[in-house]
């Protein structure tokens, strides 16, 4: 029996007969780098957090009280349990928790360093339907076994790639706890509103107790994909022109912003980022209740999308990941048309550049959408695209639009120029035009609800191993349709018809090709990768039930990925 989620008991007013503050959500042990680390909670009431001696006052947004503490003067390669106090009184690890001490480990311990990651995952086992016949989730799963595991097994970094909440898809509580705040029944497909909503959301996807514990003692990095916002969020430009004329866009997509910012964002930066973001020292700066900084901030990142970076860098030893928007920052005019603007695609190559420069042995991209997709799936969102570009405005291209809003045809693909301008900074990077070339570069995605590993084998010849590593759901599942259409889209002979199709549309060729190593595979999953000096390898796990009805992770794949052994697939 799982334990219950305090989640339905919260509320955004301090708890009623309650003299001290109560910690909500958290901690989240967010960004660690060798000699510092933040750690992020959320409270019933204003307070002073402190953690490892170090203090912060709880910043307010919405009603609701948030702090994130910065811990600095830590040792590289250290080893540091750590407790949360509020006005004084410990109230982290819950008393008689049947978890480990959470704890810092900062970069820089010998040995390989693992990194988890996976996308997808829609509320929490207690608060999903039963009939809705989800299997197990794999990221509570994960965190009971790690819970039993030695430390040093434990990994050094958590990658979640989109779709930490459901904005679009409530769970039957969501809905009736909906239906008492607007005091009128809320209908099977209701979404969320504001920012109010969206604490709901949060506090029901992070309350599970194996999840709690995991976020406390495990450094996350988080990006968002399109339902923390509302399915097929910036697909195009007739899809935004659509969104943006009903009278609920701009509550959505600020409430959405403003959250992402409040409980995933603020985490992703360093202390150094945080010293230097105008927001941030904003919300800090402000008297009372911080929604209105953050609701402008909101707006402009709506109209504007270079008002705000929400990409980042995190420097792991050995390794540097790139994480990329690829979402709030497209460009969507079909005359130029891409996935990044020009600013931010710079940035995201100078910052390969950079790592090149220094030296990394294994340089990782994190983007929620894949970059390579299965062959066929791949030649019909550049057919798709074409058709639409070329005859925008009339029949073909106002049918075109209608397959590729209903069909989804949105990864980088389906943006044609900025699929190949990112393949072009990968080859330099594999060519060693900017210095020594990484062992591997590895691009980290989810989105499309099964999982694969693909490589990079044209052009050959390069010193740098580019492989594809897409893991997606953590809990949710593919519909049958979506299955067949990924198994098929992998096979040779519908390759060659969608291939067939691109060359009768005049799409414009591509020097790269890919194969796939591994996959695909479905159900709800978590990915690993273990990277020692220039070895990296590929390890996908599946959720599933012993003979006992016990819920399980079973490894199916470990793949090499920075040498030609052969995939080692167990079933």
């Amino acid at each position: 029996m799982r334990n219950p989620c305090p989640w339905a008991r919260l509320v955004s007013m301090p708890l009623p007969g309650r003299e001290r503050p109560v910690l909500l959500l958290g901690p989240l042990l967010r960004h660690v780098d060798p000699v510092s680390a933040t750690v992020w909670v959320e409270t019933d009431r204003p307070c002073e957090v402190e953690v490892l001696g170090r203090r912060a006052r709880t910043f307010t947004v919405g009603g609701h009280s948030y702090a994130l503490v910065v811990v600095e003067g830590l040792t590289p390669g250290s080893v540091t349990p750590y407790e949360v106090h509020l006005d004084g009184e410990r109230v982290w690890p819950v008393a008689g928790s049947p978890f480990p001490p959470s704890r810092i480990r900062t970069p820089g311990r010998p040995g390989s360093f693992r990194v988890a990651f996976g996308s997808c995952r829609y509320a929490t086992p207690s608060t999903v339907d039963a009939s809705a016949g989800i299997p197990p989730d794999a990221l509570d799963t994960y965190a009971a076994r790690l819970a039993g595991q030695p430390e040093d097994e434990w990994p050094d970094a958590l990658v979640l790639l989109g779709d930490q909440v459901y904005a679009d898809e409530l769970t039957p509580a969501t809905r009736d706890w909906l239906s008492l705040r607007r005091q009128q029944p809320a209908p099977a497909d209701a979404q969320v509103d504001d920012f109010e909503e969206y604490t709901r959301l949060y506090a029901e996807s992070w309350s599970d107790p194996q999840v709690r514990w995991l976020l406390s003692t495990v450094p996350s990095s988080m990006i968002f994909d399109d339902h923390e916002m509302i399915d097929d969020w910036n697909t195009s430009a007739a899809w935004r022109r659509e969104a943006t004329g009903r009278d609920w866009w701009t509550r959505r997509i600020c409430g959405g912003l403003v959250s992402y910012w409040v409980y995933q964002h603020l985490g992703n930066l360093s202390p150094q980022e945080l010293a230097e973001n105008a927001t941030w020292q904003a919300v800090l700066e402000h008297p009372g209740d911080a929604e209105p900084v953050l609701q402008a901030m909101a707006e402009a990142a709506d109209t504007d999308p270079r008002s705000i970076r929400w990409s980042f860098v995190r420097h792991w030893g050995e390794a540097r990941m790139i994480m990329v928007d690829s979402r709030a920052g497209r460009v969507l005019d079909e005359s130029a048309r891409g996935m990044l603007d020009d600013d931010e695609f710079a940035w995201v190559e100078a910052a390969m550049r950079r790592a090149v420069d220094e030296g990394v042995e294994h340089l990782v991209l994190g983007t929620s959408l894949p970059w390579l997709l299965p062959h066929a799936i791949h030649e019909m969102e550049r057919w798709n695209e074409t058709l639409i570009r070329r005859h925008l405005g009339r029949p073909v291209g106002w049918v075109s639009e209608k397959l590729r809003q209903a069909a989804d045809l949105e990864h980088w693909a389906a943006f044609g120029d900025s699929f190949e301008r990112l393949g072009r900074a990968l080859l330099a990077v594999a060519r060693g035009e900017h210095g020594r070339a990484p062992a591997t570069a590895l691009v980290l995605s989810g989105d499309v609800h099964h999982a694969y590993a693909a490589e990079l084998v044209q052009p050959d010849g390069l010193a740098t191993r580019v492989h594809q590593l897409t893991v997606s759901p953590l809990h949710n599942q593919a519909p049958h349709p979506i299955r067949v259409g990924f198994r098929v889209g992998w096979s040779r002979h519908a390759r060659r018809l969608a291939a067939g199709m691109a060359r009768l549309a005049r799409v414009r060729p591509s020097e790269l090709d890919w194969t796939k190593r591994a996959g695909p595979y479905f159900g709800n999953q978590l990915g690993e990768l273990v990277l020692h000096d220039r070895q990296a390898r590929f390890r996908l796990f599946v959720s599933d039930r012993d003979g006992a009805g016990q819920e399980r992770l079973r490894l199916v794949a470990d793949l090499p990925l920075s040498d030609p052994v052969a995939a080692e697939v167990t079933g």
